[in-house]
């Protein structure tokens, strides 16, 4: 009625539950979550795969939670010889495991079992994915090789595992970690250390508290000295009842070789929990013979012949429902699935603590860098681009530091200009020498022109500090914003100072005009102290360089003597003002010059700069801009691969969240 075209259980599941509850009925939504609770197992299948394959695999140094750690999974953990191996083969239904004396498995091996309803059964490995192996014998040769390329030809073991997927009808949804056989002694060709070693690396799988532990013993040997349960015991200490008795949740006991204890004898006590009980309960399996595995029994009818053996047991008739490899599988399988399903949340809750995390370190570091050219240049672009941002943020009040530009207008370039050496350089004393040198061996007529010219421009040059000064001190906020030295800076230097030098080179004449206009006018009648200096120098004859004082009364000299203390007092009081009023102008225009020179240059000239620079270089120059400390760049790496593992993690678990 809908138009839906559904194929099939998930499809039907997503568009029941794309409707509103009133709309659906309680049982048909069970019904889809059972039917669907494999895809739980499956979920945790790929993240395990993405684990290894970006290189967390549990246990490290990181400061970060592993993902692999609070993973679900299902150990399985046995002495050597304990029937580990065969229990595998005979829940898969192939023989495709190494075989042979010592230590067999060297590094995990994460076993993902998929059911299929396609008859061909065939397998992957998760180092060289999108390649089939329909011949298990090919399977059990690369296992072997692939160990080899990790440990070596040695008896070393490596924490690193191996991910297989078998596909099969003959399988149920479950993934098992089959791990080195616990030890006692070392053999030859193995370290001393092999003991502890394999012990640590069990521990760091079976210590997880998500973790399910298959423990598997051999019925033929004392159940007590069970190297598996001791270990079971100790992780696993939801309380010892008594010395016998045992209460371990997230234990399942396995027994093997059932079929070769003594006669008369039987394990019942401890397959119906009255020697050692367990949460779960024990599980009988009866493994193939080592003259079956010689000749190569079909594990389908080994199969058979187990369930044929409890069947018809006088010891084990009655638990015969509850025996045997395929039983195990089903049990296994299902809680797995309620334990992910429970766990979800936890998961969820701590992948996303994990994003926040590593995004906000990589934020602090720096994204990674990118490997070839083109990307590169993106990279280096993005950044100039972030820069200039950022630096124009800065300048125009986004940013703290521009404020510090107006501080250097508005308080230390006045402060300077108040401190110049004005009073020393127009002292009377200054005054008459400077003029008086000024008119050699000619004096002046009227005015001493040259020597206002050399008191103007000897004023004027104590402006070059501070109007310098200016130009560094925003050199310094830019070079703060910036972080390095800006080009535009000389220019604007130039600037400043050229602005003094137009001071010096041409005065304004006007001002000086209107000095005798103003004298008539009363503006500038001399002070009482003028004319007793004047008086005192008309007693005096001869001038300080011995020359005699013109006539009194020359109507262009209002001060009379020209060569008078109130004549040079008057002549430094004139070049005082005019230097007063350049200064006010310098203060106003000085800030323009380096704002416009400097300032507005750097902020909208920096991004193509920077672009006209990338521009020139080839693709090894960029490689060169892009370099920096090493280990710094693999910390970078690292949380890169672990967020980008963490985001695909939260994507396949929203992928099935309908389950839930």
């Amino acid at each position: 009625r809908h138009g839906h075209c559904l194929t099939d259980i998930q499809a039907l599941s997503e568009f029941i539950f794309s409707y509103p509850p009133i709309l659906v009925g309680k049982e048909t939504k069970r019904f889809l979550v059972m039917a669907t609770m494999g895809s739980l197992i499956g979920l945790v299948n790929r993240i395990q795969r993405a684990c290894t394959a970006l290189g967390d695999y549990g246990g490290g140094d990181s400061a970060l939670a592993s993902l692999w750690d609070a993973l679900p999974s299902v150990v399985v953990v046995g002495g050597q010889s304990s029937g580990k191996s065969s229990v595998l083969e005979s829940v898969v239904g192939r023989d495709f495991l190494p075989r042979g004396s010592g230590i067999v498995t060297r590094r995990p091996l994460v076993l993902q079992l998929h059911k299929i309803e396609d008859k061909e059964e065939y397998a992957e490995f998760g180092h060289i994915p999108r390649r089939r192996f329909t011949d298990f014998s090919l399977v059990r040769q690369e296992i072997q090789d692939e160990t080899d390329r990790i440990t070596g030809k040695s008896k070393q073991i490596s924490p690193i595992p191996i991910h297989l997927s078998i596909y099969s009808p003959n399988v149920v949804n479950l993934t098992l970690i089959d791990l080195p056989g616990l030890t006692k002694v070392a053999v030859e060709g193995q370290p001393e250390s092999i003991v502890e070693d394999i012990e640590k690396m069990v521990r760091a799988y079976v210590d997880k508290p998500n973790s399910i532990i298959l423990a598997i013993s051999p019925a033929n040997q004392d159940i007590a000295t069970s190297d598996a349960i001791k270990l079971a015991k100790e992780v696993d200490p939801s309380g010892m009842l008594t010395s016998l008795l045992l209460k371990c949740e997230r234990t399942f006991g396995v027994l093997t070789k059932l079929d070769l204890m003594d006669k008369g004898t039987n394990a019942l006590d401890v397959l119906e929990g009255r020697a050692y009980r367990l949460q779960h309960p024990w599980v009988g399996i009866v493994n193939r013979s080592q003259a079956d595995i010689m000749k190569n029994t079909d594990m389908i009818y080994a199969r058979r012949r187990e369930q044929e053996y409890f069947a018809t047991s006088s010891d084990y008739g009655h638990l015969a429902s509850k025996m045997g490899s395929e039983y195990l599988a089903k049990l296994l399988s299902r809680h797995l699935e309620s334990v992910i399903k429970a766990k979800i949340p936890g998961i969820i809750s701590l992948i996303n603590k994990g994003i926040d995390e590593m995004e906000a370190e990589l934020d602090r570091l720096g994204r990674p860098i990118a490997v070839d050219a083109g990307a590169k240049l993106y990279t280096i672009l993005e950044l100039c681009r972030a820069f200039d941002k950022i630096f124009k943020e800065h300048l125009d009040g986004g940013r703290p530091g521009g404020d510090r530009i107006y501080g250097v207008f508005d308080n230390q370039l006045p402060a300077a200009l108040r401190k110049l050496p004005f009073d020393k350089h127009l002292s009377l004393p200054n005054v008459r020498k400077i003029v008086s040198e000024a008119d050699g061996y000619q004096p002046h007529l009227i005015a001493p022109e040259q020597g206002y010219r050399r008191l103007i421009d000897g004023s004027l040059s104590y402006f070059r500090g501070p109007a310098e000064a200016s130009v560094d001190a925003v050199h310094f906020v830019l070079k703060e914003l910036v972080r390095k030295s800006i080009g535009e800076t000389e220019q604007s230097k130039k600037t400043v100072v050229r602005l003094v030098d137009m001071e010096s080179s041409y005065l304004t004449v006007d001002f000086f005009r209107r000095l005798p206009q103003e004298v008539e006018k009363g503006g500038l009648a001399p002070s009482p102290a003028d004319r007793r200096a004047a008086s005192a120098d008309r007693k005096n004859p001869s001038s300080d360089h011995g020359i005699p004082t013109p006539e009194r009364g020359n109507p262009s000299d209002p001060l009379g003597d020209r060569y008078a203390d109130a004549h040079f007092r008057r002549i430094g009081s004139n070049v005082s003002s005019y230097i007063s009023m350049v200064s006010d102008t310098l203060r106003i225009t000085i800030p323009k010059a380096v704002v416009y020179c400097q300032v507005k240059e750097a902020r909208q000239n920096l991004l193509h700069y920077f672009y006209t620079q990338i521009g020139r270089k080839e693709g090894e120059q960029l490689g060169e801009l892009l370099d920096e400390d090493p280990s710094l760049m693999s910390k970078r790496q690292e949380l890169a691969k672990r967020l980008e593992l963490y985001k695909a993690a939260r994507d396949e678990i929203d992928s099935v969240a309908w389950v839930r």
